[in-house]
């Protein structure tokens, strides 16, 4: 008599391979045309050019006396001063031969003038200036045009929105520019055992931290997040919280209930619907993976691992690849530098690992003592997550490895 065989295990997939699909399902957030003060994180869907050139006009550098540079030449000299010129005058100037006008920081400079002598090298006299020292042509002058010429490229379509890209839209005349939005990010923590912090533990309890880690990457990496709190093991309360968050969603993330356990509230709700595939990824930590899309609109949605640094190291590699996308920036596995191991280090077979450590100035990465993956303060102490391949299970003190920063 035989005996029946056991389904073989599905194989775990690659980081890769999760990493691919993941990109391969979501795309660019459509371009929204906004008012400036409302583009900060987001990230232009236009070109953007001047009309004008800047500066619009020749215009004085500093506090000082416009001058014919050839008459200052033998200098000390005394001059007439025969007007002001302020910032914002709109009248028409012109300097005649042997005068000097009293001229201020960005006001145009007169027809005539072709330097500036700033009144540090003068006695700042208004009837008459005595002037110390020459100056050549085109001192303390800008010049019309000399940073950007009308009809110049400010900005290329593509270009993460700062502070200074922000200067120069206002810089050119625009009050509304087309941008990629930032996307929206809800994120629903899941768990029986879990108490918003500032409230008293239960027996079995544990305060729910994963979702205030999580709101912060995704801040951190040009989302809007929105904290939706806590759903117990159930799966029809959580699909009562999902279907509420969708309506502001661009992204739904959530943390647990994705393992093989009972109680598994995210997977129990989600794997029926047939959009949402449940993986093992060959990675450690964060080998249970979830990832799909719900609702009418198709909304990208990241199941992730409970665990505090499982779903913060999923994060990195899967959920912040994907808002890349979605802002229309370059998107693709975490970037990583190379440093020196200051100690020997583990890893299992067949998995990639993402070991947590601390970089160091002289090109040395040391382990945190902790690895567990339900170790925070550990992971709070790190600055980069050292990476060891699939086929790698010892690597001794003094290895060269890639690394991601954090």
């Amino acid at each position: 008599m035989s005996l029946p065989t056991s389904p073989q295990a599905a194989p775990m997939r690659s980081v890769d391979e999760h990493l691919a699909d993941i990109l391969g399902t979501v795309r660019a957030l459509a371009p929204l045309e906004l008012e400036l003060e409302r583009t900060l994180g987001t990230t232009l869907a236009e070109e953007v050019t001047s009309p004008v050139p800047l500066p619009p006009f020749d215009n004085s550098a500093m506090d000082g006396y416009a001058v014919r540079a050839a008459e200052v030449e033998t200098a000390p000299v005394t001059l007439p001063v025969v007007d002001d010129v302020a910032a914002g005058d709109g009248r028409l100037h012109a300097l005649g031969p042997g005068m000097a006008m009293r001229i201020m920081t960005g006001a145009p400079l007169p027809a005539g003038a072709d330097a500036v002598v700033p009144v540090e090298w003068t006695d700042g006299g208004t009837a008459r200036v005595a002037i110390g020292r020459p100056v050549p042509k085109g001192n303390a002058v800008r010049l019309a045009g000399e940073d950007v010429r009308a009809g110049d490229v400010v900005l290329p379509a593509g270009a993460p929105i700062g502070p200074a890209q922000l200067g120069i839209l206002a810089g050119v005349g625009r009050r509304r520019v087309l941008v990629r939005p930032r996307p929206r990010v809800v994120v629903i923590s899941t768990g029986a055992e879990l108490a918003e912090p500032g409230t008293p533990l239960a027996p079995g309890q544990i305060w729910e931290s994963n979702s205030y880690t999580l709101i912060a990457a995704v801040r951190q990496a040009g989302g809007e997040g929105y904290r939706a709190g806590i759903v117990g093991d159930d799966a029809a309360g959580f699909m009562e919280q999902l279907d509420a968050q969708l309506v502001r969603a661009d992204v739904v993330i959530t943390s647990g209930g994705v393992s093989m356990g009972a109680y598994e509230p995210v997977k129990e709700a989600l794997a029926p619907l047939g959009t949402v595939r449940f993986e093992k990824v060959a990675m450690q930590p964060g080998m249970p993976q979830g990832f799909g899309v719900v609702g009418e609109d198709q909304v990208p949605i990241f199941a992730l691992p409970g665990n505090p640094v499982s779903s913060f190291v999923s994060f990195m590699l899967f959920v912040r690849p994907a808002l890349r996308k979605m802002q229309g920036l370059p998107a693709g596995p975490a970037p990583t530098v190379t440093a020196v191991t200051t100690a020997p280090l583990r890893s299992p077979a067949g998995k990639r690992s993402y070991l947590r450590g601390t970089l160091t100035g002289q090109g040395g990465v040391t382990p945190v003592r902790r690895q567990g993956s339900h170790q925070l303060a550990a992971l709070a102490e790190a600055n980069a997550l050292i990476v060891v391949p699939e086929d790698v299970t010892e690597l001794p003190e003094g290895a060269t490895v890639e690394v991601i920063p954090l």
